[in-house]
């Protein structure tokens, strides 16, 4: 890190001195005088203005001397890029078609000063500092220090590294850059790098595309490998911030790939991706780290992964091999929009090493000499020395491109050539529309306009940042406020040929525009799958969570990492994945499977239940009996123990029976606002009227008694037939005085119960007043009371039937009944509450109807011979 930041430092004390002596000899002479030259590998060519283009011929360089020396030293590169020259030849390619462009800077001759970085900081530095400060040995300028720059931007760089970095010093002085390979999202930061533009998206939008095919395959857990430089590092961190914004995923690891082979450290990650549960593995890296990367894989025959490439090996031939591609097949990968460039393979078919010999500075030659001597496997005689690496015969320099195997003539994939064609058009563009300005219309101080004699790179920022064009193959080409390019991306899938033969097949496309935002296109049906099942994997750290279950995150993973919780009781979910369980409205239950919600049962007394059955037969019953006794006593009304004791009392006592047995059927079935309300005052008024007859029938039977004493006839004036119907009354009327109050002041109504049970709503009758409901309990307990105690007096008479101990006994049972009735009545919850008031009501009315009448029509129907005065009044049985 140091040794880069003494290169930046030196490189940039060089550009400063250069500046500040151009300006200090202003003020003693009309020229600029160079201090010294750096000696590269490039191609020229002379132009009214000139374009500069840093471009990758070579692999590798031995990093060479920064001093200024007298001598040329020339960098020591080798390992020979195809694709590189080709994009150098594509940008000479613009050049020539924009000079022979009638309608695109007319009258004003391009040309270009392209150099070779060896892919190294430091010469790539060297040649952005040649472009900017010009190879003439002096410069004239006019009175004003006014003069062309010696280029008017700089086509390049394609690594961010470098980008950044020689960026940071072109910025100081509104040099404009534009870049057609780095894509680093740090380089939109326009603070930082006010001039860099660029025609290729940045990482950021590529992670976002990424991410979408993520979410697309639902690959929900992944890992990143990433490059230990400026592009993986910047892509890690906006993988993992978009990543945690868009809650597509997590990251199952993030490893960063070593710069050379260190096997160790190789096997350690390889190791890490063959344990993992992820199947997906995403590389921000170049096709070096993925050459060593994969010399590993292939150790361990890692297999059954599911590949995602950076637009930074998309493309490379160099893993696409027969010994790879069971491992890399189906890799889907981000690659550079491509285009179509007509006339450039015609133009590329004419490079040849003797059409450059006449250019007036620089090692022109060099670059296309290179070319030839990799691309015959021949030397030139002499061969340009420190070049040497090929042998074999000499190169004439007519052999015939079309005749050889080379990946220079072939335009079916142009990619970074195409970024490349558009930079040098944006620069054009930028310059024409500076040259159209009217004067005293223009944009700077004054109304200006700028020219070329006058010509600051800044005011080529300016246009260059308004450029708006159309590329002949149909493209929109405009930057925004941060110097990025429309983004588009084409998504390719490499593609394992049946005979053995790779294929990079497009299946489709993540573009981002005004109106829809970004748009991601896949055509499934052409992706290859390297799978024996030949669909997509599964990648994910747990499962879904089905409908009726939510995720709760694992302790100390990522969210991607859960259970799947079923949902309590009343609570659903109806969505995969759910975070949370929603309760269901109240009068709602969830289904067993818990993904929606079902009305809740209802509960009540009802007919169509076996209880609801049991209780409502046993009333009817009750009531058929009743009618039975009512009509066995009024067959045998003459007869003396029907007749005995006021036979018109034990008529309205079964009368009373009868509706005690059918008030019953009042507290079955569902409540509804009448029967709330009937089913009390119904009750209350029969059992009083019951009660009220046995109380007055226990009182004669005490009277009767009495009167037959001496002195004691009195007594039975006061228990006139009137007098004990008058008594009924009075006594039933204060009851139903007391239901007529309760019903008038708090009515019992209907009401749905949610407290007893979660999943059932419990109909039943509210009964409004307690102190109401009390009182009529209270009431028909008193006369109870008040009939045991008088028929308890009344229970040693002397007759030999003696009805005070049937009434005895019989309200003995009906106070039995309601005393056990009331706690039973509290503690029971819903339906049951009611079916306890039903029994209390038919057992104290059976109690009655057994005790009362069941001995009497014993006598009457199977010993008739009792049922005689005699035989009542206790003097023996007729014979």
């Amino acid at each position: 890190m140091w040794a880069f930041v003494k290169v930046n430092l030196l490189m940039y004390f060089m550009l400063y001195s250069h500046f500040s002596s151009a300006l200090s000899s202003t003020h003693y002479s009309s020229s600029c005088q160079l201090q010294g030259q750096f000696h590269l590998n490039g191609l020229h060519k002379a132009g009214d203005v000139v374009i500069g283009g840093l471009f990758q011929i070579h692999f590798f360089s031995v990093f060479p001397d920064l001093s200024f020396t007298s001598q040329p030293q020339q960098p020591s590169c080798h390992g020979y890029d195809v694709l590189g020259f080709r994009q150098v030849r594509t940008m000479a390619f613009a050049v020539d078609e924009i000079n022979r462009n009638p309608n695109l800077l007319p009258n004003v001759t391009l040309g270009y000063s392209l150099y070779d970085n060896c892919v190294n900081l430091g010469i790539g530095f060297r040649g952005a500092l040649s472009l900017v400060s010009g190879q003439e040995e002096q410069y004239l300028l006019d009175e004003t220090c006014a003069g062309t720059p010696p280029v008017i931007g700089v086509v390049g760089d394609s690594s961010s590294t470098r980008s950044i970095a020689i960026s940071t010093v072109l910025g100081l002085y509104r040099v404009p850059m534009v870049s057609y390979f780095a894509t680093c999202s740090c380089l939109s930061d326009r603070q930082k790098f006010p001039s860099f533009f660029r025609t290729i998206p940045s990482d950021a939008f590529q992670v976002r595309a990424m991410i979408q095919i993520l979410k697309h395959f639902g690959w929900t857990w992944a890992g990143l490998l990433i490059s230990d430089d400026d592009y993986g590092l910047h892509a890690a961190r906006s993988f993992q911030s978009d990543l945690a914004q868009s809650g597509g995923g997590c990251l199952a690891y993030l490893e960063i790939l070593p710069w050379g082979y260190e096997q160790t450290e190789l096997r350690r990650i390889v190791d890490m991706m063959k344990k993992s549960t992820a199947r997906v593995v995403i590389v921000f890296a170049h096709e070096s780290h993925m050459i060593n990367l994969m010399e590993e894989v292939v150790r361990q025959n890692v297999t059954g992964l599911q590949w995602i490439a950076s637009e930074a090996w998309t493309a490379a031939a160099v893993l696409q091999t027969p010994r790879l591609m069971p491992y890399l097949g189906g890799t889907l990968g981000i690659a550079i929009r491509r285009g179509e460039i007509t006339g450039l393979r015609d133009f590329l078919l004419q490079s040849r090493p003797d059409l450059h010999h006449n250019t007036s500075y620089g090692n022109s030659t060099v670059s296309v000499n290179q070319f030839w001597e990799y691309t015959f496997q021949c030397r030139f005689a002499p061969p340009p020395a420190g070049w040497v690496e090929a042998g074999g015969e000499i190169c004439t320099g007519q052999e015939d491109l079309e005749k050889v195997e080379t990946e220079f003539v072939d335009v079916s994939n142009l990619r970074s050539e195409y970024n490349v064609y558009k930079a040098v058009y944006a620069l054009a563009y930028a310059l024409d529309d500076m040259l159209q300005c009217e004067p005293g219309r223009g944009p700077f101080s004054g109304n200006t306009c700028g020219n070329l004699k006058g010509l600051q790179p800044w005011q080529i920022v300016y246009y260059l940042q308004k450029v708006n064009f159309t590329t002949t193959f149909g493209d929109h080409v405009s930057f925004d406020e941060n110097g990025d390019a429309l983004p588009i991306y084409d998504i390719m899938n490499w593609l394992w040929l049946p005979d053995g033969r790779t294929k990079l097949q497009n299946v489709g496309d993540v573009k981002k525009s005004a109106f829809k935002g970004e748009e991601l296109t896949i055509d499934e049906d052409k992706i290859f799958w390297n799978f024996e099942s030949k669909k997509p994997p599964r990648s994910v750290c747990s499962e879904s969570c089905p409908p009726g279950t939510r995720m709760a995150r694992k302790k100390g993973q990522p969210v991607c990492c859960f259970d799947c919780i079923p949902c309590s009781g009343g609570k659903i979910s109806n969505t995969t994945d759910s975070m949370e369980c929603t309760s269901c409205p109240e009068d709602f239950w969830s289904s067993p499977q818990r993904d929606h919600c079902v009305p809740k049962k209802t509960e009540f007394l009802s007919y169509h239940e076996p209880l609801g059955i049991c209780l409502t037969a046993t009333s009817l019953l009750g009531t058929c009996i009743c009618a039975v006794v009512l009509g066995i006593f009024i067959y045998y009304r003459r007869t003396p123990i029907v007749r005995a004791n006021n036979s018109e009392l034990s008529f309205q006592l079964l009368l009373s029976l009868k509706l005690c047995f059918l008030c019953s059927l009042l507290f079955i079935g569902r409540p509804k606002l009448w029967t709330c309300q009937l089913r009390h005052a119904v009750f209350g008024i029969s059992f009083v009227l019951c009660v009220s007859c046995i109380l007055v029938k226990t009182m004669v039977v005490l009277a009767v008694f009495k009167a037959s004493k001496p002195g004691g006839g009195a007594s039975l004036k006061w228990f006139g037939a009137m007098q004990q119907r008058g008594t009924v009354i009075v006594l039933t009327s204060i009851q139903a005085a007391i239901c007529t109050a309760w019903l008038l002041s708090a009515s019992p109504t209907p009401h749905k119960n949610y407290q007893y049970y979660n999943d059932k709503i419990v109909y039943e009758c509210v009964i409004g007043s307690t102190v109401g409901f009390a009182v009529l309990l209270g009431y028909i307990g008193l006369l109870a009371i008040l009939s045991c105690l008088i028929a308890f007096i009344a229970r040693n008479l002397p007759d030999s039937f003696n009805e005070a101990k049937l009434i005895t006994f019989s309200m003995l049972i009906f106070c039995a009944v309601w005393v056990a009735f009331v706690p039973a009545y509290i503690s029971s919850p819903g339906k049951y509450a009611d079916a306890v008031e039903v029994f209390a009501i038919l057992a104290s009315s059976f109690g009655l109807l057994v005790a009362l009448f069941g001995p009497k029509c014993y006598i009457i129907l199977l010993r008739p011979e009792r049922n005689t005065k005699k035989a009542i009044m206790g003097r023996g049985v007729e014979s």
